[in-house]
């Protein structure tokens, strides 16, 4: 595998650690040695970050609006971060935030939601769809236009996007939903999820640990079957918001996201899908450390920028020389 010499170097410095056992691992000690991980880059200045909460499913949840420099109203990007529906934060992942929110000239509003175990499916998606719903009727009280909504996520925050997407079509509108090496089918263990399965940063033993986790208990079939869960086996696609996917080459989610770009464009939904050469699952959050993160958040933004503006095609905003373009459906 032909990795960009930055990610073999960080993949070379990660294995120079013992392996979690993924087998045996608690998702409280997971979180734990996640929080004792170096930080990557903090991302781009920001006017303001400020902590608000807003309504989940079951209540108020934590979140944190970033807004950028200059006058507004701005538009709104509702985000929801990644870690497989059971570990990460907005902490987490303020360095995707800030730096949509600079570059793109958006609001970002990152939403915490409910976390697995302690919260199985559907909690996460039923906050998802709160939290969109709540600020699009909130979007003036923050300082957004209403008219300009868009709502992103990264790997398992890729999936509630487009939950809330999906569940959300005839009563929220959305411009845009920008979809992060998503995590779209909890159930679905083939192609890239096979051939990458070891060796390139996420692993098939975490996503198994990370749906065991998700998933009700006991295990049943049709839970990660359901849309709300697994939103690539949607098969109702007319009318969602139009897509902007970017996947890592060697992902092993890397096949769920592409294929849903097709299907979006097969239901006659605007999408495009950018595949990252060289790169793994959770690259864009390794700013400081792969030059490539930057380079697609500047697409990411651009996507945004693009849509905000009634601009067709992301391509009239954002370079994407270096990218592999999948977004044409077999």
């Amino acid at each position: 595998m032909q990795f960009d010499p930055q990610v073999r170097a960080l993949l070379n410095a990660m294995a120079q650690f013992p392996p979690l056992d993924f087998t045996t691992i608690t998702p409280l000690a997971y979180r734990a040695a996640l929080a004792a991980h170096p930080a990557f880059a903090p991302g781009d200045a920001v006017a303001q970050e400020r902590e608000l909460s807003v309504a989940g499913a079951a209540g108020p949840l934590p979140a944190r609006l970033y807004r950028p420099h200059g006058d507004g109203p701005w538009p709104l990007t509702v985000f929801f971060h990644g870690g497989g529906f059971v570990t990460c934060g907005i902490e987490t992942h303020h360095n995707i935030c800030r730096s949509l929110a600079n570059r793109a000239g958006t609001l970002v509003l990152s939403v915490g939601y409910r976390l697995a175990p302690e919260a199985r499916f559907p909690a996460a998606a039923d906050d998802a769809c709160a939290a969109l719903r709540w600020s699009a009727v909130h979007a003036a009280d923050l300082g957004a236009l209403p008219d300009k909504l868009a709502v992103a996520g990264d790997s398992a925050g890729g999936n509630l996007a487009a939950v809330a997407c999906q569940q959300l079509r005839d009563s929220v509108a959305v411009r845009h939903q920008l979809l992060l090496y998503p995590y779209l089918d909890c159930a679905d263990e083939s192609g890239s999820w096979r051939t990458f399965a070891q060796g390139c940063f996420l692993t098939e033993d975490m996503l198994r640990w990370y749906a065991r986790h998700y998933l009700p208990e006991p295990p049943d079939p049709r839970h990660g079957a359901d849309v709300r869960a697994s939103p690539l086996r949607q098969r109702e696609l007319a009318g969602v918001a139009p897509a902007t996917i970017i996947t890592a080459e060697f992902d092993p989610l890397r096949d769920q996201g592409e294929a849903y770009g097709a299907a979006l464009q097969r239901a006659g939904v605007d999408s495009v899908v950018r595949r990252w050469p060289g790169q793994i699952h959770g690259f864009m959050s390794m700013q400081g450390l792969l030059g490539a993160a930057d380079a697609a958040l500047d697409l990411a933004a651009g996507a945004l920028r693009a849509a905000f503006a009634d601009v067709a095609d992301i391509a009239d905003i954002a370079d994407v020389a270096d990218v592999t373009d999948t977004g044409k459906p077999a």
